[in-house]
């Protein structure tokens, strides 16, 4: 679904991504890891085009999506969630996914029906999904974190993404809401056919949830494969956590 070939993008004398090619593929949970400074962040930005790269190319289904815009690519099919929630605080649950709806569909200028009547049905399925009907009417600025992470999932999901792109989706959350969130996100993953490339700083949540992982340090891979490779990777264990032991400790989730 997604293939990244070559990318790079440097500022200054720094080259925060370095040659880095991947893929993603349709049904699959790809985690994207590595220590702070590593060059996930500035990777994300370049795939959905809040940046331009120096150098490579990104195809989505084939079609070259290389230095697109955001909001161009947003209408290929990437979705993305951020490390920070970004939501309406002033609106409802539901007036949030609604006005991705009207905007996916280019319906933000109505002069004969108000932007809340339309699609509202549409806008509570896809809060029922990730278990946010009950709050639907609720103010955004009422939820606790991890709803307000729920629903920011369900807006992404609502411009009917391909790819989605989650950048530390479950920062800043308690341990049963991160195993709540990935488990979800694992289930929509596979019932609705999307390629997921995730960051995050959780090693539980990674080597429970991601099918494959990708170790990036100082802006280069330096490892990829399933989670049982990663984790007795020496380089990874030098690297990304300092000591083996401690990469081990969190890798044994995996069970």
């Amino acid at each position: 679904m997604l293939q990244v070939t070559d990318l790079s993008k440097s500022f200054g004398g720094v080259r925060a991504v370095d040659g880095v090619s991947f893929q993603v593929d349709a049904g699959e949970l790809l985690a994207l890891i590595g220590p702070n400074g590593a060059g996930k962040s500035t990777c994300f930005n370049l795939l959905n085009g809040q940046l331009p790269p120096d150098g490579g190319k990104v195809t989505l289904d084939g079609r070259d999506i290389t230095g697109r815009s955001p909001r161009a690519i947003w209408r290929l099919g990437v979705g993305r969630t951020f490390q920070v929630t970004a939501t309406f605080g002033s609106m409802s649950v539901r007036e949030n996914v609604q006005m991705v709806l009207l905007s996916q569909r280019r319906r933000l200028l109505n002069l004969w029906r108000t932007a809340a009547d339309q699609y509202r049905d549409e806008a509570l399925v896809l809060l029922a999904q990730v278990g946010m009907a009950d709050q639907a009417e609720r103010a955004c600025t009422l939820l606790a974190y991890g709803d307000l992470k729920r629903l920011e999932l369900a807006m992404a999901l609502a411009s009917g993404p391909r790819l989605l792109l989650m950048d530390e989706p479950t920062g800043g959350m308690a341990p049963k809401e991160r195993d709540e969130l990935m488990a979800l996100t694992a289930q929509l993953t596979v019932e609705r056919g999307l390629g997921v490339l995730f960051t995050e700083h959780s090693m539980d949540v990674v080597f429970r949830y991601a099918h494959r992982m990708l170790v990036m340090a100082r802006g280069r891979v330096i490892a990829h494969g399933d989670p049982a490779s990663v984790r007795d990777n020496p380089e990874v264990q030098a690297v990304y956590l300092g000591t083996g032991a401690t990469f081990r400790a969190h890798a044994a989730v995996k069970g």
